[in-house]
């Protein structure tokens, strides 16, 4: 029986959040504000069925379908909010548990680092897939376990402030989410990011 790692509901992908996952999406691109889910089982393979299962059952577009190493994950979305949970909870009935079952995410580091150097600025930019940080922005990062949780922190971050999205990694061992802006916004959408996760450990 697969594991349910992670088990996550977004009621509306905000735009930086949606254009983010769409520059390495392989399946059905979603639009802003779309309902989304997020499914992170293990071992990697059971999210086949499983996504079988989703895609069968309700009118939704599967933009997600990864099996790395360990884990697998599945993302789908639609217009119907009613659609992407009625799909996601044929997934639980077939798993045989509810939605409490998923793994609770845990912060495993959280900083702030303010007027970032321009060489460091630079760096952060080589590897990014989203926004670019520019010298003398403010720049948080944030890395959890599951790591599918970290599109909700960016996704609520970016509901909460004035922020950019610089990356964040939703597939491995481990989740990590760039934001940047100025120090005020930044340190707004951080907390909402760092709240949302903690409210979910509970």
């Amino acid at each position: 029986m697969a594991e349910l790692r992670s088990f996550i509901f977004i009621d509306q992908l905000q735009p930086q959040t949606m254009c983010y996952l769409a520059t390495w999406m392989r399946g059905r691109l979603p639009r802003a504000n779309m309902a989304a889910q997020i499914i992170e089982v293990a071992p990697g393979l059971d999210i086949e069925p499983l996504t079988d299962v989703a895609l069968k059952h309700a009118e939704v577009g599967g933009g997600v379908l990864v099996v790395e190493r360990q884990f697998g994950y599945l993302e789908f979305h639609g217009r119907s909010t009613a659609a992407v949970k009625a799909a996601a909870r044929a997934v639980l009935d077939v798993l045989g548990v509810s939605e409490e079952a998923a793994i609770r995410p845990q912060i495993l580091a959280s900083r702030i680092v303010t007027g970032i150097d321009p060489v460091h600025a630079f760096l952060i930019n080589r590897n990014k897939i989203g926004s670019m940080i520019l010298p003398g922005e403010s720049l948080f990062v944030l890395e959890m376990q599951p790591a599918s949780y970290a599109i909700l922190a960016a996704n609520e971050a970016e509901k909460a402030a004035e922020i950019k999205i610089v990356d964040y990694r939703m597939i491995g061992a481990t989740g990590r989410v760039y934001l940047s802006g100025e120090e005020s916004s930044l340190r707004a959408g951080a907390e909402v990011a760092e709240h949302t996760l903690a409210a979910l450990a509970h």
